[in-house]
């Protein structure tokens, strides 16, 4: 079962909404951030990345970044940016992109959900970064950015989320500057709120799309206060946590493309032969590289971008285990076949000479980065699909780092939760 419940959301007033909605906190750097809130003093930012409030001097994990943080969501409070509701109530958020829509639902999620594991994660998270959010949880006494997740889809499910929208106005409607859609529902009707929570009850898991440390974050600051107060109300809201649930037939992932420093020693001649046993390979020509590259059309096929020429990849399947959830996957062929046994990239999520380049930022991005000499090669990958995100949580299996990129992104802002 899916145990979801209504909650009074700080949101912000209608005119205000545009201001407030940021991108995730994780997104950006500090400096970035500096950038995007130029003349915009209501930007959420303030509050997940509270040091831009600040000195740069000032250390990110310094005790004053998280009572800023604390300072700046109560005064968006206290100035009206941010008004609570009255009630408890569900909300449906939509967003647009590039004329593709996704709509969910926000409501709080259960902790105990999620340690019974019946929300399910497909990542790794980092201590370092769960210490972080889980002062800035426990500082700010709410939950600031939602958790990006998703559900196997449900047409009665659908059929109410969907005649809501159709018979009631959007409580805020707007565009932001990329050119994203946002437009929020307000469910106060509680008939409707419970007709949902009993639908999401069939429903038999919920996982993790985006937000694992978020979500990690939040389910440990809700076990430090359960220490705290051995007699804790299994019912107050720290128990619960913010997140936004999506059917999974509306969710896009988008590829991560790797980009890699060096040939591990090998020249360009000695490199292109060792791939060559591997995978099929073939230069692409001027007339079939697009505009902005070459973007793999099927599974374990892979553009390559090495000293100015396009390659196409295509791994010998032959060879290939896809008994297994994890082996299956293009970011793990690439990895185990060519990654590790020819350039030497044993670890991806240390090792320095490999980066990370989400699909968002486009074949150029690929392009620019070996052209510029910070880079030798690059590989632009098959995006991971949803159900194989999906096998991959329920064998309780971990993906490769950087396996999957969603967009859009969740704004934050438009939904708090304080306990």
């Amino acid at each position: 079962m899916a145990d979801i419940r209504a909650f009074k959301a700080f949101r912000p007033t209608p005119q205000f909404a545009a201001q407030v909605a940021a991108l995730p906190y994780d997104v950006m750097t500090s400096d970035e951030a500096r950038v995007i809130v130029e003349g915009n003093p209501n930007s959420f930012l303030y509050v997940d990345k509270s040091e831009i409030s600040l000195d740069k001097s000032v250390g990110l994990y310094d005790d004053i970044v998280y009572t800023k943080a604390a300072e700046n969501l109560n005064k968006m409070i206290a100035d009206g940016i941010l008004v609570q509701d009255e009630k408890p109530c569900l909300y449906i958020y939509r967003q647009i992109m590039d004329g593709r829509t996704q709509t969910g639902l926000v409501a709080c999620c259960s902790v105990d959900e999620y340690l019974n594991g019946r929300i399910k994660k497909h990542e790794l998270t980092r201590e370092d970064k769960e210490r972080d959010r889980i002062r800035h949880v426990e500082t700010c006494e709410a939950h600031t950015g939602p958790i990006f997740m998703a559900y196997r889809q449900q047409a009665e499910i659908d059929a109410v989320i969907d005649g809501w929208v159709t018979q009631n106005a959007p409580a805020c409607d707007f565009t932001a500057d990329d050119g994203i859609s946002h437009i929020v529902w307000v469910i106060d009707n509680e008939e409707t709120i419970e007709k949902l929570r009993s639908l999401f009850a069939e429903v038999p898991a919920l996982y993790i799309a985006d937000g694992h440390h978020r979500n990690a974050s939040a389910v440990k600051a809700a076990q430090n206060l359960r220490a705290q107060n051995p007699n804790y109300n299994p019912n107050a809201e720290f128990n619960f946590y913010l997140s936004v649930l999506f059917p999974s037939n509306q969710l896009h992932i988008m590829d991560y493309n790797r980009v890699v420093k060096g040939l591990n020693g090998l020249t360009e001649e000695q490199f292109l032969s060792k791939v060559g046993k591997k995978f099929s390979i073939a230069k692409m020509t001027s007339q079939e590289v697009t505009q902005n590259g070459v973007k793999p059309r099927m599974k374990y096929s892979y553009g390559m971008y090495l000293n100015g020429q396009w390659y196409i990849l295509i791994a010998r399947t032959e060879r290939l285990d896809k008994s297994d959830s994890i082996n299956a996957l293009d970011v793990s062929v690439l990895q185990n076949t060519l990654l590790a046994p020819i350039l030497g990239i044993d670890d991806p999520r240390t090792n320095k000479s490999v980066d990370f380049v989400g699909g968002g930022r486009g074949m150029l991005e690929l392009k620019r980065r070996v052209d510029s000499g910070e880079m030798t090669v690059a590989f632009s990958l098959y995006p991971t699909s949803m159900n194989e995100l999906f096998k991959v949580a329920d064998d309780d299996k971990i993906m490769p780092p950087k396996s999957t990129w969603f967009e859009p992104k969740l704004r934050s802002g438009l939904f708090i939760h304080k306990f």
